[in-house]
């Protein structure tokens, strides 16, 4: 994306947001206030009038609604913002691109595999009007692992892990199974989004364990999924809601001639591989008595700092805002594939299905 872009005179993209929960008030509206040349909030929607009063005494001129669909037929927004509970993600996003809306959804896009096709079909009607908030792939340290990915000096990829933890006794809704909670879709579309996009071939195996550790509900707050895909690697992905620092690094990727990891939300990681220049000796496989000495080699290893390519104004939040303007005023391609967004939730789907503590 071009510094062009992101200072194009195009008017602003007017935005409607649908639900005044956490990620509305404390993420969505301070994001959308650091954009403010480039996007005006002209409408809420939430049932609670003291969530609405919150928004009105900090944007007196926005317009107030209590029913979605009258927020909809607002000809004042050209963007949908969904952030309603994730069970009515689809049944807003559905009614905001029947109007033929553009539409923003939070993730995760649906509740299963079945949901998202809906979407995907709702997609089509409206044109390529749907956007999935999938903020895993602005952030700074995945586009680090991403450009590792595709560095030589690692050698052909073998084990992908993606990491990410802290210690939080939730007791919201996200925490309770009735209401859709659970660390599988509050937690693990971003994990997963990224370690399909680092796998690059898709999965053909799929191991995985959900657990209650640390949460007041009754819905998992601990996810462990690996992925086996079609060439070597493997991507191992968890992420724990009792998690204490120090923390591990968010991503490691394991090649033949060394690996690279990076610490959460950093841009910069490190290499650390056989020296680039060192061959080995050829040598082959016996089935002969073996000599008695040891089997190890010496040779020269390396720490190499890696950075990720975009400047930190493309990384994070405002990166994502940047990319829905550019996609809305001059027809880029957002970055997130709406087929990548459905396939992460494939996957999800099946890791609740196939869990007995889900159930």
């Amino acid at each position: 994306m071009s510094d062009a872009i992101i200072k194009d005179d195009r008017p602003p993209v007017r935005v409607g947001i649908v639900g005044l929960g956490r990620a509305a008030l404390m993420q969505h509206l301070p994001e959308l206030k650091q954009v403010s040349d480039r996007f005006r909030l002209t409408a809420v929607c939430d049932l609670m009038k003291e969530r609405r009063d919150i928004v009105e005494a900090d944007f007196p001129d926005v317009h107030m609604y209590r029913r979605v669909e009258d927020m909809l037929d607002d000809p004042e927004i050209d963007l949908v913002d969904i952030v309603s509970r994730s069970p009515d993600h689809v049944k807003h996003a559905l009614a905001s691109l029947q109007r033929g809306r553009w539409t923003l959804v939070e993730s995760p896009l649906a509740m299963s595999h079945d949901e998202a096709l809906v979407l995907r079909a709702a997609d089509l009607k409206a044109k390529g009007r749907l956007l999935v908030r999938q903020l895993g792939a602005f952030e700074p340290d995945f586009l680090a692992a991403r450009k590792a990915s595709e560095d030589p000096r690692l050698g052909e990829i073998y084990d992908i892990r993606v990491r990410k933890g802290l210690f939080i006794r939730r007791d919201d809704w996200q925490s309770v199974k009735r209401c859709g909670g659970g660390a599988a879709f509050y937690a693990c579309p971003d994990l997963v989004y990224q370690a399909l996009a680092l796998l690059k071939l898709p999965p053909v195996q799929l191991w995985s364990e959900l657990k209650r550790v640390a949460s007041l509900g009754d819905a998992e707050d601990f996810a462990h999924i690996i992925l086996k895909g079609r060439g070597q690697a493997t991507a191992d992905i968890l992420y724990s809601g009792s998690e204490l620092p120090p923390y591990r690094p968010s991503f490691e990727i394991r090649g033949e001639r060394g690996m690279f990891s990076v610490m959460p939300g950093e841009r910069a990681g490190k290499l650390h591989v056989i020296d680039p220049g060192h061959k080995f000796p050829r040598r082959r496989s016996s089935v002969r008595t073996p000599p008695l000495s040891d089997m190890l080699e010496k040779f020269p290893v390396t720490d190499i700092p890696l950075e990720c390519d975009v400047p930190p104004s493309l990384t994070g939040p405002l990166a994502m805002w940047n990319a829905i303007y550019a996609t809305l005023r001059t027809a880029a391609p957002y970055p997130v594939a709406l087929d990548d967004a459905i396939e992460t939730i494939r996957i999800l789907t099946l890791v609740k299905k196939s869990s007995a503590f889900a159930k």
